[in-house]
Parts: C-alpha cells; structure tokens; sequence
C-alpha cells in the first residue's frame, strides 16, 4: 500500500475493534506502522475517558496471582501510562495532513480526559487516594504534561489545573520504597517545578542521590540494595532520572555540593551505554530476551532507545538508521502476533499475545499501556533525519549474517 493511501485509511479509521491483529509495515515506512500502533493503543481509551466511559465500559482484566489491592488502580494506570507514550507526539505542530487531523483528534479527547481524571463530579475521576500504587501512575500522568506542556497543560482551563496540582502534592502522604518508586515523587516534584508551582527538593534530589549510588558500572543502575536483571532501567530509572534532571538543569534549582548540568551529563552517557547493551539485545528478527519483572509490559523495555532518538542523543555507536530498523524489528515480533489486544481494542495481559499467566502479583492491563513508551520516537517528524536516514542491520543481524560488527567493552563512567 502506498504511504499515502495507508496514511489516509489511518486518520479515518476509527477505534479499532474486532479481532485484527496490527498489519505489516507498508514497505520502508516504519513511521507508519507505529502511527497505526499508536492510534491502536490509543484511540480507544481516549474516546471513552473524554466521553467519561473508561471505568465503565474498560473490560478490566486482573493477574491471576493479583494481590487484592483495589482494582480501581487500572483506570490510572492506562490513562497515565499511554499518555506518557503518545505525549511527544501529541506535542508535533499542527498540520493539514491526515496525521495532523488524527494527531487533533486525539489532543481534544486528551484535554478532556486530564479534565475528567480530577473532576470528582465525573464518573472517570481516578482513584488518587487510598492506595500507594496512585503515586506510581501520576508519575506517568505528569511525565506527560512535561513532556508536551503546550498541547497537555498550557489549554486546560484554570480550574483543571488547579485539581491536577492539588491532586499530585497531596500524594506526597505515600511514602515511596526505597526502589523505583523514589523516582516517581522525584518525577511529580519536577513537574510542580516546571510549572513555577511549589515543590520539595528532598524527594527530588533525595532520589536523584539515591540512584545515582545504585550505578553499579557499565550503563546499568540496581533497583534498590540488590540488582535485579531486568528491564528497570528501560521501564523507569534512565527516562525520569534523565527528565528529572532536565527540569533540575533548567530551572537552576539548588541540589547541594552538585552541579544539575554535570549529573545530566553524567546520566546521559550512562543511559547512551545502557542502550547499547539494548541493541545488542535485539535477535536477527527482533526477538529480545524475556528476563525480570513486569516482561507484560511488551516494548517498554526499549524505551530509553525511543527516548534518546526523541531527544537527538543517541550515541555515535548507534547510527539512526540502525536503531530505527532495530525498533522496527522489535515492534513487528511483539505486535505483528494475535492476541494483543481484545476484540474490543484494549491491550491484554502478555509478552507475545494474550498471556495473563505471565501477569504479576501487580499487574492488570491498565498496567500494560506502558508499552505505548517505545513510540516516544514518534514525537520526530516526518521529515527527520531518524526516518529519513538508509536503515542498517543492527548488532545481532550483522553478527549471525557472518558480517563484522564491532567488538563491545565496558565503561568507567
């Protein structure tokens, strides 16, 4: 199918339902493939919270070892979770193309829907109280008003505002573990600061120290007192320390016997290691391995490879070609299988296809909307240099051809 013609079904199709399973790339147009995987995750969720219909009409699927906390956390988690994967996209210039007309669409049902989440009068107000787990999808649901302030905070009308704020410093009553989740108040306090709004600089540069001793060398960072091989790193720890640190770095705010500028310098070449390590993974046809927690949450793990590509600092060792056609692979051996989502359009439990056993005592399929965060790279246009660029095999498809590739050492930084 021609881009154009594909590009055109696209913007006119609506949520998509029944049981397809996500198509082919068009040849050479790995963009359009993940604007379709996009709109999959997406169209469906916003077009019932703008109407106010989540709870009711989301088939709310549980683990099977899931550990009685209240389900009504799900409804959080899907709406944060794919609106910090979709949000730099969400931040492109309006145009008069067939994408800007989606891209529009789903910015109205966006606004609307931060609108609902906080409005206790709404039938979708999330459940900001009375479970820990809230502190953990603001996160996600402020990362996104960070990542694209223009199109997600700056339109709201002032009394939405002045929920969303109240609702995120009131959940400084959850006192986060001493693991990830030090990250996520870190998150919400660089938020209320970007915004000029009142912040505490303890849980922010109190967990910026913290994970910074738990760099264990060579781009890998452990998940509180012990290490943990998984994908952590890709899930939480570089993408909200690195935006953490950009908010830090650009506001000048004070962090004691420490330069903000030098840390995020320090954090990103530490993440650009990481995702070297990420590449590597990458099989010849785009399988990685299903190691750790949380393996439910499908393409996430590559997210700081999207999230360095978004931000223009991918390394030198990973040309932008070679990471685009990596991703691509990675996309295709998840998403290409059936059983993703639900007849109805909702993402399901699983690794590759519908696998609630593989579910966590934590996870439902609110939760699995995180995997909208390996399409950050979307938030590049059309026209740039990362699509643009002569795709190349990555690491694994060059060494299992009998082809040189290069040879890889650790770091000391």
């Amino acid at each position: 199918m021609e881009r154009r013609h594909f590009m055109r079904a696209l913007a006119a199709a609506p949520a998509l339902g029944a049981a397809a399973v996500a198509p082919a790339a068009p040849a050479g147009d790995e963009r359009a493939y993940l604007l379709r995987l996009l709109q999959r995750m997406a169209e469906p969720v916003l077009t019932l919270m703008a109407k106010g219909e989540l709870k009711k009409t989301f088939p709310l699927e549980l683990s099977p070892t899931w550990d009685g906390r209240d389900r009504a956390v799900a409804y959080l988690e899907c709406f944060g979770r794919l609106m910090a994967g979709i949000a730099p996209w969400l931040a492109l210039p309006a145009d008069a193309t067939p994408e800007g007309s989606l891209r529009r669409r789903l910015q109205g049902m966006a606004l609307q829907s931060y609108a609902n989440a906080v409005d206790p009068r709404s039938p979708d107000y999330l459940k900001w109280k009375g479970e820990g787990q809230a502190l953990v999808d603001s996160a996600y649901f402020t990362n996104a008003l960070l990542r694209a302030p223009k199109v997600l905070w700056e339109p709201l009308d002032a009394a939405t505002r002045a929920r969303i704020v109240a609702e995120i410093k009131g959940l400084r009553r959850v006192e986060p573990p001493n693991t990830n989740w030090l990250l996520f108040a870190a998150m919400n306090e660089a938020w209320l600061l970007s915004i000029g709004e009142e912040y505490d600089p303890m849980r922010m540069n109190g967990a910026i120290r913290k994970i910074n001793e738990w760099y264990v060398g060579d781009g890998w960072i452990k998940d509180g007192k012990d290490f943990h091989f998984d994908y952590y790193n890709s899930y939480v720890m570089y993408p909200m320390l690195l935006e953490v640190l950009d908010v830090l770095a650009a506001k000048k705010a004070p962090f004691w016997q420490a330069k903000p500028q030098e840390l995020l310098s320090q954090a990103t070449r530490r993440a650009q290691r990481y995702c070297e390590h990420l590449e590597r993974f990458v099989g010849p046809d785009g399988s990685f391995p299903p190691i750790g927690r949380s393996l439910t949450y499908r393409t996430a793990a590559f997210q700081p490879l999207a999230l360095l590509a978004w931000r223009k600092q991918l390394p030198a060792s990973l040309p932008e070609g070679q990471v685009r056609a990596a991703l691509h692979a990675v996309h295709g051996a998840i998403w290409d299988a059936p059983g993703n989502f639900t007849d109805d359009g909702f993402l399901t439990i699983g690794f590759r296809g519908h696998q609630p056993e593989l579910g966590d005592w934590y996870s439902n399929n609110g939760s699995m909307y995180i995997a909208s965060s390996s399409l950050l790279a979307l938030g590049l246009p059309a026209g740039d240099s990362f699509w643009t660029a002569p795709g190349q095999d990555w690491t694994q498809k060059k060494a299992f051809g009998g082809r040189g590739f290069p040879k890889d050492y650790p770091v000391n930084y």
